[in-house]
């Protein structure tokens, strides 16, 4: 007979607070028996969903929706500082669906309005919205017995009264007894104070006639639980879980107890036990599940409903875009509106139609689609996609399908700048309170949970990092399908992991034990990068709300507290707004090109059989087009040679895991190296434009309806059958498919065949909507190099300007095109990067460190308003001093935007040039005292008299043989984050592309191979750069020296560090600016164990490293050099040419033998001779000689 029901409970949404699943929860009460269990979470909402669901896999435990809300005694809208802000506990409990939405009212409003340090209410609110709740008194941090430590029994008396008041019967006095077994005097003190106020929580339940409730203030599942929730809490406080005199410590008392535990406990008030099945009976079941909950579109007056506006808006949109409506048009047309107005989505589209207008119409770059909307034709007249589906053959059924009901998902891109506005928008349009952000929650991977213990457990940091990599990055499939990556799974295939948990080290064992308790929960929670709620009415009458700050404005948004796979389940309208760099780099390069050759290109409407664009693709230059760039795309577009739209599509929908293997066979078939054959003639139709390989589950799809009658509507369900790998409905599919075959004369065999060739390729086909609509941004990228490559790579530049490593790549890029990008200048930059009337690409202001936008626009306003500045003093006579202050021109200088003033060098701005200081400090004066006198002059105008205008004297500038006090050029690179006036590493340019074999960025494609298509293969290579941030430091441990250095390269840099020998051998070379030839050794590092007094390698997943193995100064490299080989065409060899080489290698002469290659092209020969009278040096007049002859050469 059950005596107990849990009313006070936190999960693991009581953020590093709770430890209990939700699934344990029910399944430990269950088998309990216990017939309810509460959630109780602190200050939110937000696993109430994934409660409810996962009550209905227990339905003999009726679920309890409720919260501990944070009171603020004195007024939520009151602040103080952080320790005079009092927050109390109380409990409340929902006793039905009205209780429910007056939960929700309070919980949201404690975080919109009364956030401090925690979300609040107080009084006032619990008047408004305490119809269906049930109140308890709370833990020792509740209101009450606050009260009653303090000694304050009058008071107590009377806020017991007013809660009597306002709950009646539904207000109960809580009582908890937490007496521990730990030796801890701040674990003790709990069950002491808990003891201190019961007689007197006891007295004032009789004096006004409250019942009492036993609860246990629930934080995990099981009493072995607790130590595992002991070093989450320490995780939140940062504190070393062997520090006994932390403040806070849980008496390990707090798990979901039984009903025998609980029992024994209150057996001295068994009446406190009964209270809680009593309060368990009140709460009444009920559903949160509903049909979406749409707004209404506000419509014209001339049209009876939403339906019948959306048809005229798509048949207007139908002839605009079509001309004229064929019969098969407007078949399609009726089809797509039959469905959405049967699925009740009208204002649906209305919504996301008038959105996407107001976004064009606020200059909002929006992308010609995204996934399977582009598949309808109503979405492509409404001009929420760009991408024509007739032209394609994509399918409506694809992204809406009656059979299949669930919302639409239209999923918008914009420039990732704009989307504010955007936002902006939908909430003045729909109101702020009716559009929300949606939560996301993030949660301790194995790794994290791992590193996150071991910091608690004062566990080594290398020996952390050491078992948290022993976590793979993939698990072997199960069943065909990947297993989920954690601890638990990586325990069956690791045996170094097995050995850790068994270790006789108690730290590194109770590490991974905890670890794998605490794996899953919830650490923070962040706002979805795009989603969106749009509701027809206040949300929170909906959904709770919490709040979260902009990043982009730091206001305060609205943020639902469900995540968004549960908001859909209560009817919300969830959208995607989707922030695209690449939308904002198409905008900025039209409006280069306008500014430049002033026209106007419609990127939607370019020709999609521009030649230079398929050459670029050929070429595989698609460094900056977007979907195009990686090594391994750009490496099968030099062998497809794409010519059409299509290749690019199928190529966007070929190049992932699993579909890859497929393109070596595709490209065969397109360039007629293998026969295109079908199965069936009429199979050509739909696979023609891929050579006769299924790329597309589109295709899957009309085949389908081809060959075995399928309805539309049905293909689909086939199309996600094979997609998710549904084996049962895949079976029935089967039947039907070779029935509906065969009825049309098609033989048995062939059907099977191709059923088979699906199944086995269906699961990688690709969703041809997204990848047509995606591949038309590719394609327009494309075309804006091929066509205006300044431009667009100005515009690539631009967007990408707060990352340096992409600055640094697309800067290699722009030299391999041979565009001059130049360093930013006040007469000529802008915010952004620019293309200049030359076309060379000037570096933007903006991108300055220190130089804020006021100052920029104040340097264009006054060059726009009084022409280019004619020098230093014209420029410190015409800028606001104000705006452009010290700091400001300072780093202009180092950035050399003054360089253009040629009779001034950087460094003589900071010489002193007079008594009174630097000459930069002397032409601020100047420019402030001058400024002065104008405006004194202006004054006079106005009757207040002045003397005449008496110009200040110009500074002089520094002499320039003055020392130089500082490194100009790292001045430089800190001002903009890349060296642009010119590199440490170019005095070695030979030796970095003759020596080296790979770049630092290179090495991190290889060594990150997660990302890379090749697998990983260990080599030894050489590196070079110039050496920064040095540091050496003793090992605490054995008091041994050890360091670190960063090398860095044209591309990255790379931090390394040296410990024991290799630190001593290689010290020497660990100086600040020192150019280094390395040479190491890729390779995945060997783990070794013991197994008693034997040592063994490990075996498993291993991390890759770069070892060290030699280095020497790039400046000694060419002492090495032995073999220099000139490759000559035999057709150029002239005597002349002969006698010129003759001389040349006689004038420079030295010890590198010489080598020559003498090609034929026309035989297609080549013979290799060298040279027996005369050896040479690499002399920059040699070097010289070969560069002007254009001879290509190779040294050893």
């Amino acid at each position: 007979m059950p005596s107990f029901v849990h009313l006070h409970v936190h999960t693991q949404y009581s953020i590093l607070d709770g430890a209990a699943f939700i699934p344990q929860l029910f399944g430990k009460a269950e088998a309990d028996r216990q017939p309810a269990l509460a959630i109780t979470d602190h200050g939110n909402m937000f696993g109430v969903k994934e409660f409810l669901n996962t009550a209905r896999k227990h339905p003999s435990v009726k679920p309890i929706v409720g919260c501990e809300v944070y009171v603020a005694p004195e007024g939520r809208l009151l602040r103080k500082n952080k320790e005079e802000a009092t927050t109390c506990h109380l409990v409340l409990l929902a006793k039905n669906h009205t209780g429910y939405l007056n939960l929700i009212k309070l919980v949201s409003q404690a975080w919109i309005d009364g956030f401090y340090y925690k979300p609040r209410i107080d009084h006032e609110l619990l008047k408004q919205h305490h119809e269906g709740l049930i109140a308890l008194s709370a833990c020792l941090a509740g209101e009450l017995p606050r009260l009653v430590l303090a000694g304050k029994m009058d008071e107590a008396s009377r806020l017991v009264e007013w809660y009597r008041e306002l709950f009646g019967d539904d207000y109960y006095i809580e009582l908890q007894r937490h007496k521990t077994r730990l030796d801890n005097p701040n674990a003790k003190k709990c069950y002491v104070l808990q003891k201190q106020i019961e007689p007197h929580l006891v007295s004032l339940a009789q004096e006004h006639n409250v019942k009492l409730v036993a609860t246990n203030d629930v934080h995990f599942v099981n009493y072995e639980d607790a130590p595992a929730h002991d070093r989450l809490i320490c995780v939140a406080t940062n504190d070393d879980v062997t520090d006994e005199n932390r403040k806070i410590r849980y008496t390990e008392e707090e798990y979901l107890k039984s009903n025998q535990e609980m029992t024994g406990l209150f057996s001295d008030i068994p009446q406190a036990l009964a209270t809680t099945l009593e309060i368990a009976d009140k709460v009444e079941r009920y559903d949160l599940d509903r049909k979406p909950i749409l707004p209404h579109f506000p419509i014209p007056a001339e049209f009876n409903d939403a339906n019948a506006y959306l048809r005229h808006m798509t048949f207007g949109g139908a002839e605009r875009l079509y001309g004229h409506i064929t019969p098969e048009l407007k078949e399609r047309i009726d089809f797509e509106l039959e469905t959405i107005a049967s699925m009740g989505y009208p204002d649906y589209f209305l919504i996301v139609s008038d959105f996407i207008q107001a976004a064009r119409d606020m200059d909002v770059w929006v992308g010609p689609g995204r996934g399977s909307a582009a598949g309808s034709v109503v979405a492509y007249c409404l001009g929420i996609t760009l991408v024509d589906p007739i032209r394609y053959g994509l399918l409506f059924e694809r992204f809406l399908n009656a059979e299949r009901v669930s919302l639409p998902d239209i999923d918008i891109d914009f420039a990732d700048d704009g989307r504010g506005k955007v936002l902006q928008y939908v909430e003045d349009k729909y109101g702020k309170d009716h559009v929300s952000h949606v939560i996301t929650f993030g949660t301790m991977a194995a790794r994290s949970a791992i590193k996150d213990v071991a910091r608690v457990q004062r566990l080594p940091l290398s020996e952390a990092e050491r078992l948290a990599k022993l976590i793979p990055d993939r698990l072997p499939e199960k069943d065909g399908k990947p297993q989920k990556i954690n601890i638990e799974n990586a325990l069956k295939y690791v045996p170094e992991l097995q050995a850790a948990f068994k270790s006789e080290d108690p730290i590194v064992s109770t590490t991974l034990e905890y670890a794998r308790k605490l794996e899953g929960s919830v650490r923070n929670t962040g706002v979805h990068a795009c989603a969106i709620i749009i509701g027809p009415e206040t949300l929170t009458n909906h959904i709770p709300l919490s709040t979260a700050k902009d990043k982009d404005t730091g206001e305060d948004i609205l943020v639902s507290q469900f995540e968004g796979s549960l908001i859909e389940q209560v009817g919300m309208l969830k959208m995607d707004f989707l922030g695209l760099k690449t939308l904002s780099i198409l905008k900025s390069a039209i409006e280069n090109i306008k500014a430049n050759h002033k026209i106007n290109i419609d990127v939607n409407n370019i020709p999609l059989t521009d030649g230079p664009t398929y050459e670029l693709f050929s070429r595989g230059d698609t460094v900056g087009v977007f979907q195009f760039e990686s090594d391994g795309m750009r490496k099968w577009l030099r062998e497809l040679k794409p010519t059409c739209i299509e290749d690019l599509i199928a190529m966007t929908a070929l190049y992932r895991p699993g579909p890859m293997e497929y393109i070596p066979d595709f490209i065969d078939r397109k360039h007629g190296r293998k026969t295109i054959a079908y199965d069936l003639p009429q199979m050509e139709k739909y696979l023609k434009e891929t050579y006769g390989v299924t790329v597309y589950q589109e295709q899957v799809m009309l085949l389908s309806q081809e060959l075995a009658g399928f309805s539309r509507f049905e293909a689909d369900t086939l199309r996600k059958a094979m997609g998710k790998k549904k084996l049962d409905e895949m079976e029935k599919l089967r039947i039907k498919f070779l029935k509906g075959g065969m009825d049309r004369g098609i033989d048995e065999t062939i059907l099977k065949k191709i059923w088979v060739d699906w199944t086995a390729f269906a699961q990688y086909a690709f969703n041809k909507s997204h990848a047509t609509s995606y591949s038309m941004l590719s394609y327009q990228t494309g075309y804006l190099k091929a066509n205006y490559p300044a431009e667009f790579m100005a515009a690539v530049l631009s967007r990408n300007r707060d990352n340096i490593e992409e600055v640094a790549k697309f800067m290699d890029e722009c030299k391999r095109m041979e565009l001059n990008v130049l360093g930013p200048d006040v007469n000529e930059s802008m915010h952004d990067f620019t293309v200049n009337t030359h076309g060379d690409i000037r570096f933007g202001m903006a991108g300055i460190k220190g130089v804020g936008y006021g100052a920029v626009e104040n340097i264009i306003q006054a060059r726009q308003e009084g022409g280019p500045f004619r020098d230093v003093y014209d420029f410190m006579e015409r800028i606001n001093l104000n705006t452009c202050n010290r700091k400001v021109l300072e780093s202009l200088v180092y950035a050399g935007a003054f360089d253009s003033f040629a009779d001034i060098r950087r460094h003589q701005y900071f010489l002193p040039c007079n008594k009174e200081g630097l000459f930069l400090d002397s032409l601020i004066r100047y420019g402030s005292i001058l400024q002065e006198e104008k405006n004194k002059d202006i004054s006079s105008l106005f009757g207040e008299g002045s003397d005449s205008l008496v110009p200040p004297e110009r500074p002089a500038p520094p002499h320039m043989n003055l020392e130089v006090p500082e490194d100009f050029l790292k001045k430089e690179k800190e001002m903009v984050g890349i060296y642009l006036s010119s590199h440490p590493l170019d005095n070695f340019r030979f030796e970095m592309k003759h020596f080296t074999s790979h770049s630092l960025q290179q090495i991190q494609r290889i060594l990150d191979n997660g990302q890379h298509e090749e697998p990983f293969v260990a080599r030894e290579v050489r590196i070079g750069g110039i050496v920064t941030n040095v540091t050496s430091a003793l090992s605490r441990n054995s008091g041994r020296p050890w360091g670190t250095f960063t090398l860095e390269d044209y591309t990255t840099t790379r931090k390394f560090t040296l410990f024991g020998k290799e630190y001593e051998q290689f010290l020497p070379y660990m100086r600040e600016g020192e150019a280094l030839l390395i040479r190491c050794s890729l390779q995945e590092r060997i783990q070794y164990k013991r197994k008693g007094q034997e040592q063994y390698a490990a075996t498993g997943p291993k991390e890759k490293e770069i070892r060290i193995l030699a280095i020497s100064l790039l400046a000694n490299a060419r002492e090495s050099l032995h073999a220099l080989t000139l490759d000559l065409d035999v057709e150029c060899i002239s005597e002349t040419f002969r006698s010129e080489l003759v001389r040349v290698m006689s004038d420079n002469p030295g010890k590198i033998t010489v080598h020559f290659v003498l090609k034929d092209k026309s035989n297609k020969m080549a013979v290799k001779l060298f040279s027996r009278s005369h050896r040479v040096d690499l002399t920059p007049a040699l070097l010289e000689w070969i560069h002007k002859k254009g001879i290509e050469f190779s040294v050893e």
